[in-house]
């Protein structure tokens, strides 16, 4: 009798969970489809000394050496590239920078061939990420390296290519030949497109070096300029978005399409963040799915 009662108590409260399962489903219903009331953005307010969201002003004394007075980069989200700029490619030939357009998403980098220290970092960050990302260069998207020293030639260009694909997996190699190229040019066509990107740096005479911020850009297959990664270290995760969403979503899994739900692209900071009401509607969906599956389970006990 005892184990009678005691079989009797649990199907009681199954049936009492079942019952509750509908008020359980309308209130996540709710919860999911309330719209946030507010979505603020928050971007610094003037210019960072070195990078900024907004256009370049002068502005009092930073505290910055005096060789990196003017120095910085400027985003210009959305304008577009002159892709009529004409370069010398790694093999000595003429090419147009709409050359490497039209079809695919473009990883920018401006560095000089030559640098001692920062370009190269620059070069590692991108090659770091290369390695990783399931993308590859030459294949979802193409690279574009431009020496900003009219000095360089094509076989420095020709150096550091074979330096940087030859340092990628076996795998990737053959796409990265044909997709990552390196630039030099004169001082016209540079000057068009560091001031198209924001790029501003100086010659410093006394140590026959450029002072310049570093950073890669992310542009549209049409040449519009859609992401600025700053610094030496280029998060997989975040280079992958920015390219999914320069090309309009052409590219990447469905995974990639709940990634960029979730998480936003902050130009003052250049890099994706969590939008935590996102995540939450998220979260509060798939507790709904998980509910409803139990709704169902439980239905045929």
């Amino acid at each position: 009798m005892k184990q009678v009662g005691s079989v009797q108590r649990a199907v009681c409260r199954t049936k009492c969970a079942v019952r509750s399962v509908p008020a359980i489903f309308v209130l996540l219903v709710f919860a999911y489809c309330t719209p946030p009331t507010a979505h603020c953005q928050l971007v610094p307010q003037g210019n960072s000394p070195l990078y900024s969201s907004r256009p370049y002003e002068a502005r009092a004394p930073s505290g910055l050496p005096k060789a990196l007075n003017g120095v910085g980069i400027d985003q210009k989200l959305n304008e577009q590239l002159p892709l009529d700029l004409v370069f010398k490619n790694e093999n000595g030939e003429t090419v147009k920078l709409g050359d490497y357009f039209g079809k695919k998403p473009v990883v920018l980098s401006l560095v000089y061939y030559q640098c001692p220290m920062l370009c190269n970092q620059v070069l590692n960050g991108m090659l770091t990420a290369f390695k990783v990302m399931a993308f590859q260069p030459g294949q979802e998207f193409e690279v574009v390296t431009v020496s900003f020293d009219p000095r360089e030639t094509p076989a420095l260009a020709t150096a550091k290519k074979s330096t940087y694909v030859n340092y990628l997996p076996a795998a990737r190699r053959a796409n990265a030949t044909s997709g990552w190229h390196f630039l030099t040019g004169d001082d016209a066509n540079i000057k068009r497109l560091t001031d198209a990107v924001g790029f501003r740096y100086h010659y410093d005479e006394k140590t026959n070096q450029f002072a310049h911020a570093s950073a890669i850009y992310v542009t549209t297959p049409e040449g519009k300029l859609a992401r600025y990664f700053y610094g030496i270290e280029y998060a997989p995760r975040d280079l992958r978005l920015g390219l999914i969403e320069a090309a309009d979503n052409k590219i990447g899994s469905p995974v990639d399409q709940l990634m960029l739900y979730c998480f936003h692209y902050d130009p003052a900071t250049g890099k994706y963040g969590a939008v935590v009401m996102k995540l939450m509607q998220v979260g509060g969906l798939l507790t709904l799915l998980a509910m409803a599956g139990m709704f169902f389970v439980l239905r045929k006990v």
